[in-house]
């Protein structure tokens, strides 16, 4: 009764606001938008409801009964879930939303992504006021934004390439990079301490900066598997660095990668629980996928230049020794047949080929094929190296959010990993409908309020008066993810509607054409 009073005085509240001010004898519309019929998932994790839900600029003014209220545009529902817009907290598409063609975010929009968090890995540049300019210049962008800082892009500013600590002079100069970033509207630092520069750093230099950033620390652990410091001591890092930093740490796209890792779920979920249970904030991320991604030269050699791997092949002693390592990580990742070429200079004309096939063609071990192809430019990979009990464990912690870990490219470039077009169907078509790992309600809290609770995007991430009119309208039964590993570039299905700040960017599965996203600044006291 009280909340159905509550629904009844709020919609009185806005029609009395929006009358007043009206010449006599002239009335607007209550609404500017009006879903009706509607299955509301608001985001809480609560089981749906039945309302309706008005908007009015670029906010959402009302939820509740609300059919036959004064409406310039009304969007009849017919019984299909109505979500927040899904939010992506790993996400490599910044780089394509500032090309012409892809400013809409297509791909985005078609699996209910409506915002995305980038600079991930400790990538992206150290001047985010420059790239919030870009991102918003020339029509602005489809999807919303929020920037992170990042560590590696950082450390690269002040040290380069080098593997040495920094001095205190530059860990200064480190530190006020990160402070003017976090002035700027970042939502937390990044870090990507599996690749160079990032490795190189220990952990005392990252909890420094993370204290800076005061806020908010996302890791690419320093491994997912067991190349040397192991997926187990790698999420504990990220637990010391939360726990002494004082920030919200976030195990990024967390795995136990190749088949010697695999169980290891087991252990890492106990221990984030651990630490949970002790007062430390630790979340991780997730993409429902058994195939990762990466660079050929970060799975095989960790970062190592071509300098150094033409030292490393010149004598016969160290080329011996440094084709063993290579042998040894291609197992690692679960055998050459796993690894498969993406895209790259060193892999033209070779997409979609696994290393064994290419070996084989070349009459060449995998080992010396993998140190061809580095030297002649490198590839970008995807391998199969993941288990469906640690996808479905990781997948079913209260604390995992959904990501992609994808990037935005235009259609047929390249192989990349089917994920930056089908991330978030997948997740609702697979895991939901199909193999019922997790409920629906699941589902899109993880994708919705539970990233924006922990990445501070003020008024995101549910259905409520007062949000930002972020929205989905979907078809559980007709969701599904069209990208494949040998076809990529298939866009998602069954997101009929999306809204974005209360904009309409897909009608009915067509796309309108409108760019209403914003990049979003976090404020700071």
């Amino acid at each position: 009764m009280v909340r159905s009073l509550s629904r009844v005085f709020s919609v009185l509240a806005v029609l009395l606001v929006f009358a007043a001010g009206q010449p006599a004898g002239q009335t607007l519309p209550a609404f500017d938008l009006l879903i009706v019929n509607g299955r509301v998932l608001d985001g809480s994790g609560n089981p749906w409801f039945r309302a309706d839900v008005g908007i009015r600029g670029d906010r959402i003014v009302a939820v509740g009964r609300l059919a036959g209220q004064p409406a310039a545009t009304v969007i009849d529902a017919r019984d299909r879930f109505v979500a927040p817009g899904f939010i992506d907290v790993h996400s490599h598409a910044l780089g394509g939303l500032t090309r012409p063609s892809l400013r809409d975010g297509r791909a985005l929009l078609a699996q209910g992504l409506t915002t995305v968090v980038g600079n991930p890995d400790g990538g992206g540049p150290t001047d985010l006021r420059a790239q919030a300019a870009e991102l918003e210049a020339d029509g602005g962008i489809g999807v919303n934004a929020a920037l992170l800082i990042g560590h590696g892009s950082v450390r690269r500013a002040v040290i380069g390439s080098a593997d040495r600590d920094p001095t205190a002079a530059e860990l200064h100069q480190m530190k006020a990079i990160v402070r003017q970033a976090m002035a700027d509207g970042a939502f937390g630092l990044s870090s990507g301490l599996f690749y160079v520069p990032g490795r190189y750093a220990e952990t005392e230099e990252v909890i420094a900066l993370a204290r800076e950033a005061g806020h908010l620390y996302t890791s690419h652990i320093r491994d997912e598997g067991n190349y040397d410091f192991g997926v187990v001591n790698s999420v504990n890092e990220v637990i010391r660095i939360a726990e002494e930093a004082g920030v919200r740490g976030i195990v990024s796209h967390m795995k136990a990668l190749g088949p010697d890792s695999w169980g290891q779920s087991a252990t890492l979920t106990a221990n984030i629980e651990a630490a949970r249970a002790r007062g430390v904030e630790v979340y991780s991320d997730q993409y429902p996928y058994e195939a990762s991604s990466t660079s050929l030269g970060a799975a095989l050699t960790l970062g190592q230049g071509n300098d150094a791997i033409a030292e490393a092949m010149s004598g016969d002693e160290s080329r011996r020794l440094f084709l063993e390592v290579i042998r040894e990580n291609i197992r690692r990742r679960g055998g050459a047949a796993s690894m498969v070429m993406a895209s790259g200079r060193g892999v033209r004309g070779l997409e979609g080929q696994s290393l064994e096939q290419i070996a084989a063609a070349r009459g060449l071990t995998p080992e010396q094929t993998a140190v061809d192809l580095l030297l002649a430019g490198g590839a970008s990979i995807v391998s199969f190296n993941m288990s469906d009990q640690d996808i479905d464990r990781i997948m079913q912690q209260p604390w995992t959010m959904a990501s992609s870990d994808g990037g935005l490219s235009e259609p047929g470039e390249g192989r990349p990993h089917p994920r930056g077009n089908g991330a978030f169907a997948r997740r609702l078509a697979r895991f939901v409908r199909e193999r019922g790992v997790i409920s629906i309600e699941h589902a899109i809290r993880t994708a919705t309020s539970l990233p924006a609770r922990v990445f501070d995007l003020a008024d995101r991430g549910d259905v409520r008066a007062g949000a930002f009119a972020d929205l989905v309208i979907f078809d559980l039964d007709r969701v599904q993810d069209r990208a494949t590993y040998p076809d990529p570039h298939q866009m998602s299905v069954g997101f009929d509607w999306v809204v974005v700040n209360g904009r309409v960017a897909r009608r009915e599965g067509e796309f309108t054409g409108v760019r209403a996203g914003a990049v979003l600044r976090r404020a700071y006291e």
